[in-house]
């Protein structure tokens, strides 16, 4: 699914003008995108948590020539979906982490 199919199912499902679904869209990512830019945590009750996360610099290995390189520290994004989301995607299966 892109962000075009989000925009379209917005404006299928609610009947919202065109401009006004697209700006939605363009307003959430941005929150999202905005907050992790100063490292806070974006939880969406139901959904997941989007959080970022320090990598430190380490070795490793170049894939095409096998010699080492390093690779420098980092800050990465990392999702971790919420009971609902795991229950929905995997329907019937026992989850015993908590979310």
């Amino acid at each position: 699914m892109t962000k075009l199919n989000i925009t379209q199912e917005i404006i299928y499902n609610t009947g919202a003008p065109k401009k006004l679904a697209e700006t939605a869209v363009e307003e959430i990512l941005f929150l999202i995108k905005d907050s992790l830019s100063r490292s806070e945590t974006v939880t969406l009750k139901k959904f997941g948590k989007f959080e970022v996360r320090e990598k430190s610099a380490r070795m490793g290995r170049n894939p095409r020539t096998g010699e080492d390189a390093e690779i420098s520290a980092r800050k990465v994004v990392q999702f971790k979906s919420g009971r609902y989301i795991r229950s929905v995607v995997n329907p019937g299966s026992e989850d015993s982490e908590e979310s």
